[in-house]
């Protein structure tokens, strides 16, 4: 695939995005997950290969494939790694499925209900080396816990800076605002900031697109302005802490977004599981977050 065709892929929309890009501080638990124990393990080295292994198979499976699994998400370790001789991106476009880059450190601490990206030092470096690997694109997490307009303006105003910065080295990035589902006043939350990404998105140039990463919203179709917005490739929705049932549910409820699932994609399987066995679980899955992501309902 090519880039027109990546960008093509996406739009269209006709599966999900896998995300497989579990970093530094979530892997023990992805690993845990797995069925893979602390003890399993000795060092950054040694976890980040265990769960490289797990990602690899994934990868190698019959059930992951771009008949409905458009694109997915990768850390940098993984990127960098290499699937039997076969670096992880151009493994991913040989099986139809397109390669994203998460880029960001980490997070700061709260301040006004909020939580900024840590500072990126040697981005445009990573963002060159990831365009000769083959990535199409690249995501930006930063979390939303209350409806504070200052810090959601704030939080929406550095997720399209990087963003930017990202275009500029012909990438598409994904922007991920994430609002705790646990926050009580999400639903207030999410007006504040679909409104301030759509003062964001018209400040764009008309040639330019990026892609939205956002919790699945208390009202189905409240991003549907966003949805439909010409600077925006595609909106994708993240599991949240949903379980995979609850998640689907609620995403087949909102009109025109796709699945970025991580956890939702994950559970259940096991390193203890025969190829076969492994195989079924990731099909079931796959399934599942596939038709909640093409197959909408009423709400």
């Amino acid at each position: 695939m090519n880039r027109q065709e990546m960008t093509a892929r996406i739009a269209r929309g006709n599966g999900f995005i896998a995300a497989l890009d579990q970093s530094g501080g979530s892997t023990p638990k992805a690993l845990r997950a797995y069925g893979i124990a602390d003890d399993a393990w000795s060092g950054d080295d040694e976890m980040f290969a265990q769960i490289h292994a797990m990602r690899c198979r994934i990868i190698r499976s019959p059930a992951f494939s771009g008949d409905k699994v458009v694109g997915a998400i990768l850390f940098e370790k993984t990127m960098d790694g290499t699937v039997d001789g076969r670096s992880v991106p151009q493994a991913l476009i040989a099986r139809g499925v397109v390669p994203f880059l998460k880029i960001d450190k980490g997070l700061e601490d709260e301040a006004h209900g909020v939580q900024l990206m840590k500072p990126m030092p040697g981005l445009d470096a990573l963002l060159e080396r990831a365009k000769t690997l083959g990535v199409y694109g690249t995501k930006e997490r930063s979390v939303i816990n209350r409806a504070d307009p200052e810090g959601i303006a704030a939080l929406v105003a550095q997720q399209f800076e990087v963003g930017r910065q990202v275009l500029v080295h012909g990438l598409m990035p994904i922007l991920e605002p994430e609002y705790s589902i646990k926050a009580a006043d999400r639903a207030e939350g999410e007006e504040i900031l679909r409104d301030e990404i759509l003062g964001q998105l018209d400040a764009l140039p008309e040639d330019q697109q990026v892609m939205l990463k956002l919790s699945l919203p208390v009202h189905a179709n409240a991003f549907r302005a966003l949805v439909e917005h010409p600077r925006v490739l595609k909106v994708v929705a993240l599991s949240g802490g949903y379980t995979r049932q609850e998640a689907c549910a609620e995403l087949a409820k909102n009109d025109g977004m796709i699945a970025s699932f991580s956890r939702a994609l994950l559970d259940g399987l096991r390193a203890q599981m025969s190829d076969a066995e492994f195989d079924s679980a990731l099909g079931e899955a796959i399934d599942a977050i596939h038709r909640a992501s093409t197959e909408k309902v009423a709400a």
